[in-house]
């Protein structure tokens, strides 16, 4: 019997379009579903005539991999992955290998790759972007975990792996150890969250204080396509502003409901920036603002309620130029905040990211591909210790230029009375990170006078901590220390 290289668990859409993928590129795949129905379909559909070997039962599965054998698990995150793993476990031998390319949490990623290695196993967290499209040519691939399997399974997953167009590189690159493939993923997913939110309030501009059709608003994401906006979120907004429905002739997204939905890594992201205590200002603004879409019903009493309208002001000079600036710069912030975190956490996790590298596996195949990751890359290379991305002389010039337009556009937002959130957290995170002074001196004195929970001073080194007597009652009790 000829040994298949790489197995694959999870027949639905990802699972069968990395399959085909792998296929495609030289590799003899073993393939198995829990519903053998799948299967079946699979074998005697797109799979006919193609190197796949189907199989209904984990053990022949197993037997059907060579040495050492590589599985991948294309299944839903949580306790299924557990599952699957017990049910793999008789089967294996020392030395074979797991990878979970589905959205895990990174914590269960760490958790598995330790209990495994007891067991002999090798355990890959494996982020994996790009949808369906990408699965099937070639997403932007993120491997982290046990090291010992990196040199077996990097030439099949850089095999399959989308190419940047700069330099032909392949968009995969060993992440770091423990669940950093994960949270990688999670990260760019807290971006992408982001990202959608910026672009829809650049077309909420557009069309609430312009007044542009959807045609005219089509063409100009096309032009931004065509500058430092160049990515595949800005792309497919134009092809959306132009589809129109066939039933009824009109623009698609004008009978689109607004109400958007979200699955668990954005929220993720953000609890994991108050467990790392990094903001990510933008990003948490992005995955609230989905929940209040949600509330569609809420929000229909609520305009009915008050009864607002916009109010009716111009914008001076090219108003699509300052919009154009002002999503760039903001975009900018998102990237910031999400590399930082991903700094923190390295840090803290042992897991020695290179976020020059980051960036770089970023550039293709993946949802948040753009044209300035380039410019992330480089801005890590010249400095991998770089404390903030916006410290970078070219990042800081790019937002210098903007400031003006970008603050433009967030007081008229205010002004007119359109929602557009994403952006004004952008622009008061910025305003807060390059102040140098905060107003968090007023919330220390009020944590210790209701609490004692003390405070430093600016006329004494940090890490000293001093309570006040607000009251004048004498006492000298003291919260516990906090973390700053």
């Amino acid at each position: 019997m000829e040994l298949s290289h790489i197995g694959l668990i999870g027949l639905a859409v990802m699972g069968e379009n990395l399959a085909l993928n792998m296929e495609r590129n030289g590799f003899r795949v073993s393939v198995y579903n829990r519903s053998a129905e799948q299967v079946d379909r699979f074998m005697n559909g797109r799979a006919a005539g193609k190197r796949f070997a189907g199989h209904k039962d984990i053990a022949s599965f197993v037997a059907s991999l060579e040495r050492p054998r590589k599985i991948v698990m294309m299944i839903k995150a949580g306790a299924p992955v557990d599952q699957v793993i017990d049910q793999l476990l008789p089967h294996l031998e020392e030395g074979d290998i797991l990878i979970d390319g589905g959205n895990s949490n990174y914590i269960d990623t760490e958790r598995r790759v330790e209990s495994l290695r007891a067991k002999g196993i090798l355990f890959v967290g494996c982020g994996i972007s790009g949808g369906e499209e990408g699965a099937l040519n070639g997403p932007s691939i993120m491997p982290g975990g046990a090291v010992e399997a990196r040199p077996h399974v990097m030439p099949i997953l850089q095999k399959i792996a989308a190419v940047a167009k700069e330099d032909g590189a392949p968009c995969c690159n060993w992440v770091g150890g423990g669940g950093s493939g994960h949270f990688v993923k999670m990260i760019h997913n807290g971006i992408e969250y982001g990202d959608m939110q910026l672009i829809s309030e650049a077309y909420f501009i557009m069309k609430k204080v312009l007044n542009y059709d959807n045609d005219h608003m089509a063409d100009i994401f096309a032009t931004w396509n065509k500058g430092v906006l160049e990515s595949y979120l800005v792309e497919i907004t134009s092809d959306i502003l132009r589809r129109k429905d066939e039933a009824t002739g009109t623009h698609l997204i004008d009978i689109i409901l607004d109400a958007a939905g979200q699955k668990g890594t954005g929220k993720w992201s953000v609890i994991n920036s108050l467990e790392y205590s990094i903001p990510l200002n933008l990003i948490s603004t992005a995955v609230y603002e989905r929940s209040i879409s949600a509330l569609k019903g809420l929000r229909t009493e609520a305009a009915e309620l008050y009864n607002l309208h916009l109010v009716p002001l111009p914008f001076t000079g090219e108003p699509v130029k300052k919009i154009e600036t002002a999503l760039y710069a903001s975009k900018l912030v998102s990237y910031a905040q999400g590399f930082q975190l991903m700094a923190e956490a390295s840090a803290e996790r042992g897991w020695d990211l290179n976020l020059s590298d980051v960036a770089r596996l970023w550039r293709g195949g993946c949802i948040i591909r753009s044209s300035f990751l380039n410019k992330i890359a480089e801005a890590y290379e010249r400095n991998a210790q770089l404390p903030h991305l916006l410290f970078d002389e070219y990042f800081k010039s790019e937002m210098i230029k903007s400031l003006e337009d970008w603050r433009e556009v967030v007081s008229l937002g205010a002004r007119v009375g359109l929602p557009i959130p994403a952006y004004s957290s952008a622009l008061n995170y910025f305003h807060s990170l390059t102040t140098a002074r905060l107003s968090a001196n007023m919330i220390q004195a009020q944590r210790d006078y209701f609490g004692a929970h003390m405070f430093e001073r600016v006329d004494r080194p940090r890490g000293e901590f001093f309570h006040e007597d607000w009251v004048g009652l004498g006492g000298d009790a003291e919260s516990t220390v906090y973390t700053v």
